[in-house]
């Protein structure tokens, strides 16, 4: 029973997190933390098996959430690669947008393995990040144009969105926050941001979860195959919840929230680590 609480917990934490930008595996991180054994040097780890199945779970979200969307823009773009439609429809734009997009994160997450699971990991650099990034979030919310519609997203912008991805890899970043804050300092609107972030996810966060599937089956963690599922299906009910919450959010008002919440977080895991309540 207590190994079904817990992962519903994380499934619970990965849900409410992964799309808004305050860092899903910072808040996994420190989640960790309490299901550590009391005196023991060794980190509480849900496993491979265990994050890669309930990250497919939230993205199983975005699938559904912006099924037309996507359905549309495949569609389009295989007609536009076949010539049937012209290559400068903005679907068959957005496609393309997509793949160029997720490239950087699939070279840097490959070739960077050994330091993601590693030297990214230390709290230290989770909350010096939480702050600096959010600090990055404000700013661009507060001094981005916002003028931009998600159609008119140009080549080189998604290119430089892409590469704003790839610091995701950086637990405490957020990949929603470090793709919107850059769609948002190039001048796009708020909505058009995170419409653009959730849609360059999917490849990435689908193959990222899949590989690690795939080369976690000799591991499956401390979870049950029926406990792993329970929390997957908490993290895609609460991650749909989240998305449309989310965008109808951000329609009407600012980051400002959390960018707050980002400072709070960072500076009070600061203070724990300083004061070594916390080892980093």
């Amino acid at each position: 029973m207590e190994h079904l609480l817990q992962a519903l917990l994380l499934g619970l934490v990965q849900g409410l997190t992964e799309f808004l930008p305050i860092s899903s595996s910072a808040h996994l991180r420190l989640v960790g933390l309490f299901f550590s054994e009391p005196g023991s040097a060794a980190e509480f780890d849900p496993g491979a098996t265990f994050t890669a199945i309930t990250q497919l779970g939230t993205e199983l979200a975005v699938l559904i959430y912006f099924r037309r969307d996507i359905t549309r823009i495949v569609s389009k773009w295989f007609r536009g690669v076949t010539g049937k439609i012209p290559r400068t429809d903005p679907d068959v734009r957005m496609g393309w947008l997509v793949i160029i997009g997720t490239v950087p994160i699939v070279v840097v997450g490959y070739l960077a393995q050994e330091q993601i699971r590693s030297v990214f990991r230390s709290l230290w650099i989770v909350a010096i990040v939480l702050i600096v990034f959010g600090l990055l979030l404000g700013l661009a919310d507060r001094l981005g144009k916002k003028q931009q519609r998600f159609e008119e997203m140009t080549y080189g912008h998604g290119i430089a969105v892409g590469v704003a991805q790839v610091l995701a890899l950086v637990p405490g970043v957020s990949r929603s926050g470090a793709t919107t804050t850059a769609a948002l300092s190039l001048g796009y609107t708020r909505p058009a941001a995170a419409r653009f972030s959730f849609l360059l996810a999917v490849p990435a966060v689908f193959g990222s979860g899949l590989f690690e599937l795939v080369q976690s089956f000799s591991d499956p963690g401390p979870y049950s195959l029926g406990e792993t599922l329970a929390a997957t299906v908490v993290a895609f009910v609460v991650g749909f919840v989240v998305i449309a919450f989310f965008m109808n959010y951000i329609s009407r008002r600012s980051f400002l929230p959390f960018v707050a919440y980002r400072l709070v977080l960072g500076v009070v895991l600061l203070v724990l680590l300083a004061t070594g309540v916390v080892a980093a």
